[in-house]
């Protein structure tokens, strides 16, 4: 078993944030890739809202930048996936499929996925008008319509949002007005809002699209039954995230909801295992932020270890 001073769970914008500071204090951190190279950052096709980029700069490319900038101060990536943990001694125990490590001290940026519709036509138009994250693409669909999916206040949120660009945004929600979810300020301010338009009652069958680009969706009214085709540049999807805290198999402290909870110098409630990025932020979501958030987890670790030198 490898004996190392870090391992970061997990190689988002937090991930790597936390690899940079880690490698630049020469504690060598070994970064557990896992199953998406750069996170849900990477699969984005253009970032334009992350500071210091005049211009958009692809999400493969930006993550590929950070892995060189930590890799130069000498952190290690792992291609390979975290399969088990133990938290109850020190040091640490992460297992891989492929390695076993000891761990002086643990620092968890391993996600939350978007839940998917799971439909045809979804995961081939990611980023081809497919979207999980209007405040990230919202800006591509100036002058365009785009369908929101979803009836929780992150739908709403989002869809009010889109209409700073899109001339039309129509929520789609497969239950009866009745059963929405979002706040009733949030609903109030759709209403009053002239670009949005609300279909109850519609579920998504499938998403086609023309020239590599969502052109519409199929939809079908589950009152009537009727099914037709709905024109639309772009769909987004908001029925939830589910945060990857599974693998620790309940020895972290997480919300109801499964997000790792923290307190404001990213402590999780195992001392010496710290954690940041949308694993315990089930609000923002951005770049920047998880950025931020791997930041201050790194250097919480770095005065940690310090004050635990054997």
């Amino acid at each position: 078993m490898k004996r190392e001073r870090v391992v970061i769970i997990g190689s988002g914008p937090a991930g790597m944030a936390a690899a940079v500071y880690t490698a630049r204090a020469q504690l060598n951190p070994v970064i557990i890739v896992g199953k998406q190279f750069g996170g849900q950052a990477a699969i984005t096709h253009e970032i334009e809202n992350y500071p210091g980029f005049v211009d958009p700069i692809g999400g493969a490319e930006l993550a590929e930048r950070m892995k060189s900038q930590s890799e130069r101060f000498g952190a290690q990536y792992v291609w390979d996936e975290v399969s088990k943990v133990d938290f109850s001694q020190r040091p640490f125990k992460v297992e891989t499929y492929n390695e076993t490590y000891l761990a002086d001290s643990v620092i968890v940026t391993i996600g939350a996925d978007p839940r998917k519709l799971h439909i045809p036509g979804e995961g081939e138009n990611i980023g081809r008008g497919v979207s999980y994250c209007g405040t990230c693409d919202g800006f591509f669909f100036r002058g365009k319509e785009v369908v929101v999916v979803g009836g929780g206040d992150s739908a709403f949120e989002e869809g009010i949002f889109l209409t700073r660009f899109a001339t039309k945004v129509t929520i789609m929600y497969r239950k009866g007005q009745d059963q929405l979810r979002a706040s009733i300020a949030l609903q109030t301010r759709a209403a009053h809002n002239p670009k949005i338009n609300i279909l109850y009652n519609t579920v998504i069958n499938r998403i086609d699209a023309a020239d590599h680009a969502v052109s519409s969706v199929n939809i079908t009214d589950t009152v009537s039954g009727v099914t037709s085709d709905f024109k639309t540049d772009g769909v987004f999807v908001f029925i939830g995230h589910d945060p990857n805290s599974g693998v620790f198999n309940g020895q972290i402290a997480t919300d109801e909801s499964g997000y790792i909870i923290t307190d404001s110098r990213y402590r999780t409630s195992i001392e010496g295992v710290f954690a940041g990025g949308e694993i315990q932020d089930p609000i923002w979501r951005q770049v920047a932020t998880s950025v931020g958030q791997g930041t201050a987890a790194g250097m919480s670790a770095i005065q940690w270890l310090e004050a635990h030198e054997d």
